[in-house]
């Protein structure tokens, strides 16, 4: 963690806290987005966290970052402040300078590179719509490359993910790209879990937020001539999602920690595999605790549940991360159970 941190998050908080109301999740709806929000965050330079001094950043750290989706998440801003920041840290991370320009990434399935001409398809590319660059994978025989290509030369499918958030289709025919650089399989599968992680975070925010909601309606709700906090199944409710909520923070800190030390090994994984049972048992005890108020429109809560939804099912999903983890586990010479609880067995001898 940097010195910049708590400055930062306390901006970025203010300006969540002040511009984005409930109306302004709801421009979405309309097919719009908070560009005056945007223009705030570009205005502080809060997109430039983690680029390096040199570059004319703040200088910080991944953890600094994250820190910020944590928030986008929390307050359900509906910015493309992840999608921006997270091209640029991958450009910088192999030595390329990031974009002032509003740019995006999709890394989930490699394009096809040939004689420095895209191919391929990238689906639920967020934001994609309004940006004009975009950071992304492509494969050429075995090797792999971070490239960077125009987004007005490719052919876009627009739509909205279930939070009504933008996402495309992009299709790329013998596109060129501006910019390649090679990669290691060990850089891809660190760019993977930079965006699990990036993923984790807001969707922890989305869920602390659920979670804060239920509080305060089970205090302001009452039947039978008291609050409805003071029924056993609502408290039973908000127990389980207090427990979920400090789970997730407490692995978010800590895979954010292990990523900015660089020691992360399969934390990152472990962690999107709990977010799916987290995000599932909190957005199900939130809509029991609100009844019927908590689907209207005229609710806040669906502006979070419905991001969990849309959340668990983009870029890396637990499904992914599970079948990484027991590929490993097969690949292993050691017993099952010694490498999930990194234990060596003792023998006893009589």
């Amino acid at each position: 963690m940097s010195e910049v941190k708590e400055m930062v998050v306390e901006v970025v908080e203010k300006i969540f806290k002040d511009k984005v109301e409930k109306e302004t999740v709801d421009l979405l709806e309309e097919n719009k987005w908070a560009e005056d929000v945007w223009q705030l965050l570009l205005e502080n330079e809060l997109h430039h966290v983690a680029v390096s001094e040199d570059d004319g950043g703040a200088g910080g750290d991944v953890e600094d970052l994250f820190a910020l989706y944590f928030l986008v998440g929390r307050y359900a801003a509906p910015v493309p402040f992840i999608e921006h920041t997270l091209a640029n840290f991958f450009l910088q991370q192999v030595d390329l300078k990031g974009f002032g320009q509003l740019t995006t990434y999709s890394i989930t399935n490699p394009l096809q590179l040939k004689d420095n001409a895209l191919s391929g398809t990238l689906k639920h590319v967020g934001w994609a719509q309004y940006a004009e660059k975009i950071v992304t994978v492509a494969q050429e025989g075995s090797q792999h490359f971070i490239v960077v290509a125009d987004l007005k030369d490719a052919l876009l499918k627009n739509s909205t993910n279930l939070a009504a958030e933008p996402r495309s289709e992009v299709v790329f025919e013998n596109l060129k790209a501006l910019n390649k650089l090679p990669i290691t399989a060990n850089q891809y599968d660190a760019f993977k879990k930079f965006v699990t992680a990036a993923s984790v975070s807001k969707m922890s925010g989305a869920l602390t937020t659920a979670f804060q909601l239920s509080i305060q309606f089970s205090k302001e709700r009452e039947q039978f001539g008291r609050p409805i906090h003071r029924f056993q199944l609502v408290q039973q409710h908000l127990a389980n999602m207090a427990g979920e909520q400090t789970l997730m923070t407490v692995a978010v800190n800590n895979i954010l920690t292990l990523l900015a030390d660089g020691r992360e090994e399969n934390e990152v994984a472990y962690a999107r595999l709990r977010m799916e049972d987290a995000s599932r048992t909190v957005a199900t005890s939130a809509h029991q605790v609100h009844a019927a108020i908590g689907v209207t429109h005229e609710h806040r809560l669906h502006h979070y549940t419905r991001r969990l939804w849309a959340w668990r099912d983009e870029e890396f999903t637990a499904r992914y991360w599970k079948k990484q983890l027991a590929q490993q586990l097969l690949e292993t010479k050691l017993d099952l159970w010694e490498s999930i609880t990194d234990q060596v067995e003792t023998h006893v001898h009589a």
